[in-house]
């Protein structure tokens, strides 16, 4: 009679312990499914010719993220993007290191995001100079920034280090991928899953 009520106590005990645990595991589960409903994950991007806004419009749409685009407030022609130009202003712009294209101001804000995708195209091995302007005109204290770039053949070169130079200590930017293609929205959305 002893032995059966030391088993009986004993299942209780065990039952009350997975419980418990299942009970901590969903209380974890619902509040990280509540920082997801209040923060949303962002899409920004600078396109000089459209390709990277392609790209970009799709991702957003495969996570279902919102989505901004970086307008310079003077809008890049033609010959302002010929490299093999000298005296072009895009090339001007990236001799200058300390260069910053101005960029619409439309009291944009990063509050809402933990996370931003962040598109350009690839520029001399590196971001435009006017996605510095970007980073360095709004907080992204505390937040994730995962890069993707369209390019004629260059990769990433520097553009990591670039760009950790606009933005403070706290903030993270992650190197993410390389664009040649027109990738579908779910490459995209695969690709984000990857690297998050």
């Amino acid at each position: 009679m002893k032995n059966i009520f030391l088993i009986i106590l004993g299942l209780i005990i065990i039952s009350s312990a997975a419980i418990f645990a299942l009970n901590g595991k969903f209380e974890k589960a619902q509040a990280k499914e509540d920082i997801n409903m209040d923060k949303k994950a962002l899409v920004a991007y600078f396109s000089a010719t459209g390709t990277t806004k392609q790209v970009a419009q799709n991702l957003a749409e495969a996570i279902n993220a919102d989505i901004y685009e970086i307008k310079p407030k003077v809008p890049y022609t033609k010959a302002d993007l010929d490299w093999m130009d000298k005296n072009s202003r895009s090339t001007l712009e990236m001799n200058d290191h300390n260069s910053r294209p101005e960029i619409v101001n439309d009291n944009f804000s990063t509050d809402n995001y933990d996370t931003i995708f962040l598109g350009f195209p690839i520029w001399w091995y590196i971001a435009p100079t006017i996605v510095n302007t970007f980073l360095e005109a709004h907080d992204f204290t505390n937040k994730k920034i995962i890069l993707f770039a369209t390019s004629g053949g260059s990769g990433f070169g520097r553009t990591v280090d670039n760009l950790k130079k606009s933005v403070s200590n706290s903030t993270e930017i992650k190197e993410g991928k390389l664009f040649n293609n027109h990738p579908s929205k779910e490459e995209l959305k695969k690709w984000t899953e990857e690297v998050l």
